[in-house]
């Protein structure tokens, strides 16, 4: 929901795919659930677990949504939320 207030364009009729990353720590449920509990019903889903690599943040779930959009790339919102902001200080954004 956090990528949906911070670009208030993004609709779902708009989202080709998105494809959800989570680490090995995460197990109880997959966030391709959560987002079709959302409303995301006709938006091709896929989930798959980061590779693990000794100091890698833990706890994430990173997505990777395919938007058909007209906007420039500087005009979409890269959101990081809490530890995340870490993994890419050049497009996080504080709110």
């Amino acid at each position: 929901s956090a990528i949906l207030k911070a670009n208030p364009c993004l609709v779902t009729a708009d989202i080709a795919s998105a494809w959800f990353t989570v680490t090995s720590d995460l197990q109880l449920i997959h966030p391709a659930k959560a987002a079709r509990e959302m409303g995301w019903k006709d938006v091709p889903l896929m989930c798959s677990r980061e590779i693990d690599v000794p100091g890698s943040l833990p706890r994430c779930v990173r997505v990777l949504i395919h938007w058909n959009t007209d906007l420039p790339q500087s005009s979409v919102k890269h959101v990081y939320l809490h530890e995340a902001a870490t993994l890419r200080p050049d497009l996080s954004h504080a709110d």
